[in-house]
């Protein structure tokens, strides 16, 4: 396993319609880096979002399409999501707030 450090570990936050209805029960969708596990995915994001605290993290990997061109076929890049539950009393993730 890789030397993944915490700000490596969450590339991106996925919006969707699905998990911005979600975002009302607290629970944000990140694409993170696919070695990342739940402890790390939740030192992550108590470290780069200061004042939440995280109450569980679930995770799903998803396994790249098969795309062709012409006569090359290929595949596109496995991606790794994490949906994370805060906490009741947990501050909000600023990212999301203006969306």
């Amino acid at each position: 396993m890789a030397n993944i450090q915490y700000y490596d570990v969450i590339l991106k936050p996925l919006v969707t319609e699905k998990s911005m209805s979600s975002m009302a029960d607290k629970k944000y969708t990140f694409l993170v880096h696919t070695e990342a596990n739940k402890s790390m995915i939740k030192d992550a994001v108590e470290k780069m979002f200061p004042g939440t605290k995280v109450k569980s993290v679930n995770t799903m990997n998803c396994a790249g399409k098969d795309k062709r061109r012409g006569m090359i076929v290929g595949k596109t890049a496995k991606t790794k999501k994490a949906i994370v539950q805060l906490t009741e009393d947990s501050k909000e993730i600023e990212i999301f707030a203006g969306l």
